[in-house]
């Protein structure tokens, strides 16, 4: 489906292969994940990354399409990074922040601009992380990071398995500090996650995974490898 999907947006289909690989970015992407208890979830991790972050990010936050939505604006009181709502077109840059609207799924294309679509939910929500997430994969392939954070249901799961086949990295969510452990546990599930951390640890693995500095961190029983397992 996502690969239709990606393909849909006719302005890139023209473009050559040098062409899109000029146009390739070079920064690492974080796309998120997250919906029962995700707005404090998502708050977490953003409040720890500097203005500086190197990395861009992308959420998908599981809403009610039916009301107006102003996750950006809280979450720009709560972060040094730049956050807005995405738009179709919007580009993805690095120490941005970009929102799937309500009812809207979101794609990332080539060119790092994104692409917003109202086609059928997929595991009976939209926007889907798991869209999101094949997309990332099929674009930045092993510069995508991809983050389940706490959520009712599996979505994200499919994508988790997208990302780690093109050579990304996942992060999920561990049971003890999720709201709800669908989604992380979904994601975990697969087996092709390669950290399960407490939320407070995620932003500094965010950190150490794009500019190569290793976090200080204390890790618990709960904060495991998932190599290691």
């Amino acid at each position: 489906m996502s690969g239709s999907l990606l393909g849909s947006d006719s302005s890139r289909a023209h473009d050559s292969p040098v062409a899109q690989a000029v146009k390739a970015p070079s920064f690492k992407l974080v796309v998120i994940a997250a919906s029962a208890g995700g707005l404090a979830a998502v708050s977490a991790v953003l409040r720890c990354l500097p203005a500086s972050f190197p990395g861009a990010i992308v959420v998908v936050q599981h809403l009610d399409p039916h009301h107006p939505s102003v996750m950006d604006e809280i979450l720009g009181r709560r972060t040094a990074l730049k956050v807005s709502m995405a738009k179709h077109g919007s580009f993805v840059t690095p120490g941005g922040v970009l929102i799937a609207p309500p009812g809207r799924h979101l794609l990332v294309n080539a060119d790092a601009t994104v692409t917003l679509t109202d086609t059928g939910r997929v595991q009976f929500v939209r926007p889907s992380a798991d869209l999101l997430f094949e997309s990332a994969a099929a674009t930045f392939g092993e510069r995508a990071i991809g983050v389940v954070l706490t959520g009712k249901g599996g979505d994200g799961g499919q994508g988790v398995l997208a990302i780690k086949q093109a050579g990304g990295t996942v992060i999920a969510q561990d049971e003890t500090t999720s709201q709800a452990f669908g989604m992380p546990g979904a994601a975990i599930h697969t087996g092709q996650v390669d950290y399960i951390l407490p939320l407070a640890e995620v932003g500094a693995v965010l950190i150490a995974l794009t500019t190569g500095v290793s976090p200080q961190l204390e890790i618990g029983p709960d904060a495991i490898n998932a190599s290691s397992q």
